[in-house]
C-alpha cells in the first residue's frame, strides 16, 4: 500500500529516535525558538487542523500519525504533504510509545509562519480583538474560535500573552489561529502606548471591557455604528489594567444577573464579538 503512496513511512518501534523530540520532548518555549524564529516550530494535531494549517501556507516538517489512517483520512493531507518523514505504528503502539493518546489519530510537525504586522491585521478590517495579558492557552484558543466564528477580522495580542501557536491553544481553537490573521505586538508597539495610538492612527475606536462607572452597557448603538472598532481584552485575574482603560474611546460592560460581576475572558469576547 504504502510504499509508493508514501515513500517516506517510517515505522515506529523507538519512541526514543531524537526526530520525535518535537513531538515529545521539547517545551513550547524550544519549539517557538525565540532565538531564530524562522526555525521555530508548531504542532497541529487532527486532520481538521492539519488541513486549516495547510491551506494557510503552513510548511510541514513530518507526520507522526496512526497507520490505520494512512489510506483513509490522512490520505488526503499526506498527499499534501509532499516528500517529509511520515513516522506511523498501531494505536496502541502509539500510546504506549508516546504515553499519550493521539488526537484524531494524527499530529503534524509545521514551521511557524512568518508573522503579519499589525497594519497588516487591520488593512482590512472592521472589527478586530485585542489581548492584554491573557496568559492561559485555553482562553487564547477559544477567544480566536469565537472570533472567527462570530465575524471579527483579525486579534492582535501583546507580547505577555499566551502564543497562538502553542500546542493547546492550537487544539482548543480548532485551528481557527490559521484562519484569522493576528499578530503579536513588537516591543517598539509596546502596549498601551503607542500601540493604542497607532490603532488610532489606522482609523480605529478602542472599547475596553471593564466593570467601572463610566462603562456603557454592550448593546449602546454608538459601538455599532463605528465604522472601525478594536474590542479590548483583559488577564484573566485582574482585567485590563488602569492606564489601558483611561486611554480608550469606550469603556464597556456585559450587564449581569443574579449577583454575577464578570465573565472568564473566552466567555466575556464571545459575547462580545
Amino acid at each position: 500500500m504504502g510504499d509508493l503512496f508514501m515513500p517516506n513511512l517510517i515505522e515506529l518501534t523507538d519512541f526514543g529516535t531524537p526526530e520525535l523530540d518535537v513531538y515529545a520532548r521539547l517545551t513550547e518555549v524550544q519549539l517557538l525558538n525565540r532565538h531564530e524564529p524562522e526555525k521555530g516550530i508548531f504542532i497541529a494535531e487532527s486532520p481538521k487542523v492539519i488541513e486549516r494549517a495547510l491551506d494557510r501556507g503552513c510548511v510541514p516538517v513530518s507526520i507522526l500519525m496512526e497507520r490505520k489512517h494512512i489510506e483513509t483520512q490522512g490520505k488526503e493531507i499526506l498527499g499534501r504533504c509532499g516528500d517529509i518523514p511520515v513516522y506511523t505504528a498501531p494505536f496502541d503502539v502509539l500510546t504506549r510509545l508516546t504515553g499519550f493518546q493521539l488526537t484524531r489519530g494524527m499530529l503534524c510537525a509545521m514551521y511557524r509562519p512568518r508573522p503579519l504586522s499589525l497594519e497588516a491585521v487591520c488593512e482590512n478590517a472592521r472589527r478586530i480583538a485585542v489581548l492584554e495579558h491573557v496568559v492561559n492557552p485555553t482562553n487564547v484558543g477559544a477567544i480566536f474560535r469565537s472570533a472567527a466564528a462570530l465575524g471579527m477580522d483579525g486579534v492582535v495580542l501583546t507580547t505577555d500573552c499566551s502564543n497562538p501557536l502553542y500546542r493547546r491553544t492550537i487544539r482548543v481553537s480548532m485551528g481557527t489561529v490559521f484562519q484569522i490573521p493576528w499578530t503579536i505586538l513588537k516591543e517598539e508597539a509596546s502596549w498601551p502606548d503607542p500601540a493604542t495610538s497607532l490603532l488610532g492612527g489606522l482609523g480605529f475606536k478602542t472599547a475596553a471591557m471593564a466593570l467601572s462607572d463610566n462603562s456603557v452597557p454592550i448593546s449602546d448603538p454608538r459601538l455599532m455604528a463605528e465604522e472601525r472598532l478594536a474590542v479590548i481584552l483583559g488577564t484573566e485575574g485582574d482585567g485590563l489594567a488602569a492606564s489601558t482603560i483611561s486611554g480608550c474611546d469606550y469603556t464597556v460592560r456585559i450587564p449581569m444577573a443574579h449577583g454575577v460581576d464578570s465573565l472568564n475572558v473566552a466567555a466575556a469576547s464571545a459575547v462580545a464579538f
